[in-house]
């Protein structure tokens, strides 16, 4: 059972957003509650998922993988192919302890293999079929994204698919500022207060720099992903499915 998100209440002391034990204690309660339609997402995102695997041996990567939820939910698929193996990498070991034990415990331990890596350009991939960045781009540096995506793509078979979801900004400032009231009205409703909202708000400040949808898809392209498509979109929190170029599995 999840903890529930107290991280940010009254006695909170202001300092950068990270990925450390206190988050990592109630990571899953807090994402749950901080990202619109958290479990639809990966619901979708699983099922496109086992469908777009290909039918034999292949290989796939959840890049900034957190406590595995991911991993979990398409590895242990009723669908998923027997032949598909999966490794997440993270940069926070805490995050990294919470994933091994919900992957033990749902008996996946044989398919899914945990890493500590920070990502970046230089991150160590082999050849693989699919790659899943869940709400992880928008935590990465923007002067270094594109290379990061390059490296994705690069490694990608032709025909591979990158899962990207992340919150995004919008063009026009009226319906920037609209979306982010409502996204602030949509944590209210899930129990956070004013001051949990201010103080996550300004810890995430020079943390997450999200991009406009069209900048995350304009950049996708440029890095050879031939289609972009979105398969959730709500508000400011866009979820992407790109396919390098080539043809897709099945």
């Amino acid at each position: 059972m999840a903890v529930t998100d107290q991280v940010f209440e009254q006695g909170w002391r202001a300092r950068d957003f990270a990925f450390d034990a206190d988050v990592a204690g109630v990571f899953d309660d807090m994402v749950s509650r901080s990202v619109p339609f958290y479990a639809e997402v990966q619901r979708m995102q699983t099922e496109l998922a086992v469908s777009l695997l290909p039918a034999g041996d292949s290989l796939a990567y959840d890049l900034g993988c957190s406590t595995g939820t991911t991993l979990a939910a398409v590895a242990g698929h009723r669908d998923c192919p027997q032949g598909a193996r999966f490794v997440g990498i993270d940069n926070a070991p805490q995050m990294l302890a919470r994933a091994a034990v919900k992957i033990e415990e749902q008996g996946l331990g044989d398919r899914i293999e945990l890493i500590e890596a920070e990502l970046d350009s230089e991150l160590a991939l082999s050849r693989c079929d699919m790659v899943f960045m869940n709400w992880t781009l928008q935590f990465v540096r923007p002067v270094a994204r594109e290379a990061l995506v390059q490296s994705i793509a690069k490694i990608l078979k032709p025909g591979g698919i990158l899962f990207l979801s992340e919150k995004i900004l919008v063009a026009n400032s009226l319906l920037n500022r609209l979306y982010i009231e409502f996204y602030y009205d949509y944590k209210r409703q899930r129990g956070y207060s004013d001051t949990e909202i201010r103080n996550k708000r300004e810890a995430l400040e020079n943390v997450l720099v999200p991009y406009r949808s069209d900048e995350n898809r304009a950049l996708l392209k440029h890095c050879g992903f031939a289609s972009v498509d979105s398969y959730f979109r709500w508000y400011n929190f866009e979820s992407l499915v790109a396919v390098k170029a080539g043809t897709l599995p099945g």
